[in-house]
C-alpha cells in the first residue's frame, strides 16, 4: 500500500501539485487520469522520487520516503518494478537480456538462478519462442510483455505504469490491461498506471483517481465512473459520442437490473 498525504510540488513558484491525498492499495490497479497538464505526469514521478515534493508524506507500506536514509531509499528502490511508455528496452540485447538486467544490477544471484528466473517471468507473459530474439524482430505487443517480465522479475512490491498501452492497437491494449491486473492481483502488488486510455479506465479501474489543474478532483472504481454527476470528470471521460453511449446503454442496464432486483424482492 503505498499512502499519499497533503503531496504539495511546484516548479519556479508554480504549484503543480496542490495538497494531493489518497490510498493506493496493495491488489489492485490503481488508476491516475487528468488532461494534458493537469498534474498527474509530475504526481507519477514525485511517487517514484524522480521529482522531490515540496511538503506532505508518501509511505510505502509505512515508510516515509523522506525520512529513509539513502541505503534504504536504494532498497526501496528494488521493490519497485517500472512500465515505461515505450517499453525502453535495450536494443543491442535480447529479450532474455532485457528481462535478466534488474537481476544482474540488484542482486547476487547467480547465472543458473538469474536464467531460471527469467523463463519463469517468460511464460507467466506467455512469450512463446522470443527469447533470443531482440526487440526490434518483435511486435509492440510482445515488447508491452517483455516490459512488463522485467518490470516483475525481481517480486516487486509496487509496480508503476507509464501510459503502458501507448502504440498499440485496442485489441492488444486489452491483452495488455488484462495481464497487468492478472500479475497485480496473483502477485498481491501495489499497482499504479498513469494512462489517458478510457477503454483501460472501464476495464480495470479497480481505483481511479482523477486530477485537475494539481487537484484531485474525484476518486472512485470503474463502476463508479459510469455513474458520476461530476462535471469534470464527464467531460473528459466522456468526451466522444461513442463513450457517451457506452455509458448510457450501461446506466439503462444498470436501471433494469435494479427494478428486476427490486421485483423480486417483493414477490418473495
Amino acid at each position: 500500500m503505498i499512502e499519499v498525504q497533503d503531496i504539495v510540488k511546484s516548479f519556479d513558484g508554480t504549484q503543480v501539485l496542490k495538497g494531493i491525498s489518497t490510498v493506493f492499495e496493495t491488489g489492485k490497479t490503481n488508476l491516475i487520469i487528468g488532461q494534458s497538464g493537469s498534474g498527474k505526469t509530475v504526481f507519477l514521478k514525485t511517487l517514484l522520487g524522480i521529482h522531490r515534493h515540496d511538503s506532505g508524506r508518501i509511505l510505502f507500506d509505512g515508510r516515509v520516503y523522506s525520512s529513509l536514509s539513502k541505503t534504504e531509499k536504494r532498497d526501496l528502490r528494488t521493490e519497485i518494478g517500472m512500465v515505461f511508455q515505450g517499453s525502453a528496452l535495450f536494443d543491442s540485447m535480447t529479450v532474455e537480456e532485457n528481462i535478466a538486467f534488474p537481476l544482474r544490477m540488484f542482486t547476487n544471484k547467480s547465472n543458473k538462478e538469474i536464467m531460471l528466473r527469467v523463463n519463469e517471468v517468460i511464460d507467466r507473459v506467455k512469450l512463446i519462442d522470443a527469447n533470443k530474439k531482440k526487440p526490434a524482430e518483435i511486435s509492440g505487443g510482445m515488447q508491452k510483455r517483455v516490459a512488463i517480465a522485467r518490470a516483475i522479475v525481481n517480486n516487486p512490491k509496487y509496480l508503476f505504469c507509464d501510459e503502458p498501452n501507448s502504440g498499440l492497437d485496442p485489441k492488444t491494449a486489452i491483452v495488455i490491461d488484462n495481464l497487468i491486473q492478472e500479475i497485480t492481483h496473483e502477485y498481491g502488488i501495489t499497482t499504479i498506471i498513469n494512462t489517458h486510455d478510457m477503454n483501460s479506465v472501464l476495464e480495470i479501474g479497480e481505483h481511479i483517481i482523477f486530477l485537475k489543474n494539481g487537484v484531485l478532483a474525484w476518486s472512485g472504481n470503474h463502476k463508479e465512473i459510469i455513474h458520476t454527476d461530476n462535471e469534470d470528470v464527464v467531460d473528459f471521460v466522456y468526451s466522444s459520442d461513442l463513450f457517451n453511449m457506452v455509458r448510457d446503454a450501461i446506466r439503462h442496464m444498470d436501471k433494469k437490473k435494479t427494478k428486476k432486483e427490486l421485483k423480486n424482492r417483493e414477490q418473495e
